[in-house]
């Protein structure tokens, strides 16, 4: 039986695919694996028994990944659950930016009560005209899931799309249209394009890269829109960009005491991802994720251990092992099998960075101190049978 908590509410459609070897529990410390959206967990102890952490969407500031890895904690989020919540949200944004809808709505909102309001609506209408996205160029850095989804929208809408991303996976490639032009440097994005928007992660070479200096390189009027993070912008700089006229409109899903001030920007509070089916898709996916790690083992959308799959154990046991990434670990793992007379007759093993994990089926039952043996190796955090 597994305990699962749920640090924020997580849609019943997920939930529900829960068997009876599952029971929900409402005390943290309790728990064999965690359901999360966007709880802080930084300052939270971990308990010892906790396997994993499924973060039900694709970002995961708010858990402290290191600490996890070290305590053989596996963190896995669900990345392209939320993506077309997302990309329909971007589309909105351009639209706002380029027509000034929310200054109309809230002018009719004041002159609600005026009997002339059609006439007199027809004399204001002017000062919130705006110009159309068709024709005009989209630059979208970050290819992923998100991205490769609003590229190929704003083709639909009429508009030449350039891409950046140096970390194009095929996957990726293969779900981008042939006419979005995929350039080599952001300058070329900067250089080209009369809307801008980010989808990339908050990285240590990613934060603040909407800056001064990369704002200079923009076309004069840029839009720049910001659904990805927030510490992807320096924001003071955003601020006096728009002050002096180079950005048009600064549109962002994270409101804060500086961007809910800023003037010329449009805030939304972090809508990106909610709407009812990106949530049930982020919901069915991390519950299908834990899972599959909790029963059979596998690694799937990990983000701070590798991803790693010997699909269903056909054979008499199955051992996982999460380990650091050095020399000798499996020769010493099968040791450890060996010195018992057990026979492997599979083993998987993958390394990500400093951290590797490793699946080992073998063919007769494994000997009750298997883990106990496999904990005295140097290097190993966390050893598991499986079956």
């Amino acid at each position: 039986m597994y305990k699962i908590n749920c640090l924020n509410p997580i849609a019943s459609v997920g939930l529900n695919l829960l068997t009876e070897d599952y029971e929900k529990v409402d005390n943290f410390a309790e728990a064999d694996a965690v359901l999360v959206r966007s709880a802080a967990m930084h300052n939270t102890e971990m308990p010892e028994q906790l396997l994993a952490v499924a973060r039900a969407g694709a970002g995961v500031n708010n858990i402290p990944l290191d600490v996890c890895a070290d305590k053989g904690i596996v963190v896995f989020n669900t990345p392209g659950a939320n993506a077309n919540g997302v990309k329909e949200l971007v589309i909105a944004a351009m639209l706002l930016a380029s027509r000034d809808i929310a200054g109309g709505i809230e002018w009719v909102k004041s002159a609600k009560n005026e009997a002339d309001i059609a006439k007199l609506a027809e004399k204001t209408k002017k000062n919130f005209a705006g110009s159309e996205i068709m024709g005009k160029t989209l630059g979208v850095i970050g290819l992923g899931a998100i991205g490769a989804k609003v590229a190929n929208a704003a083709l639909s809408l009429g508009m030449e799309v350039i891409g950046y991303d140096p970390f194009l996976s095929v996957t990726g490639a293969l779900a981008l249209s042939r006419r979005v032009q995929v350039v080599k440097t952001l300058d070329e994005i900067y250089a080209a394009c009369d809307y801008i928007t980010i989808h990339v992660p908050a990285l240590k070479d990613t934060t603040g890269m909407i800056n001064a200096e990369s704002i200079a390189k923009m076309k004069d009027n840029v839009v720049i829109i910001n659904l990805a993070r927030d510490l992807l912008v320096n924001e003071g700089d955003m601020a006096e960009a728009l002050k002096s006229g180079k950005v048009k409109k600064y549109v962002t899903d994270f409101p804060n005491p500086v961007s809910a001030n800023m003037e010329g920007a449009i805030v939304i509070p972090h809508l990106g991802a909610s709407t009812e089916e990106s949530e049930d898709n982020c919901a069915v996916m991390a519950v299908k994720q834990l899972r599959e790690y909790l029963e059979n083992g596998n690694i799937v959308n990990s983000v701070n251990y590798p991803n790693c799959s010997n699909g269903i154990c056909t054979h008499a046991g199955r051992v996982t092992i999460l380990h650091k990434n050095i020399p000798n670990m499996l020769t010493q793992f099968t040791a450890a099998f060996a010195k018992d007379g057990v026979n492997i007759s599979e083993m998987v093993n993958k390394s990500r960075g400093e951290y590797a994990y490793t699946i080992l089926d073998y063919d007769s039952e494994s000997p009750a101190t298997i883990v106990e043996d496999l904990m005295k190796i140097d290097g190993v955090i966390k050893a598991r049978v499986i079956k």
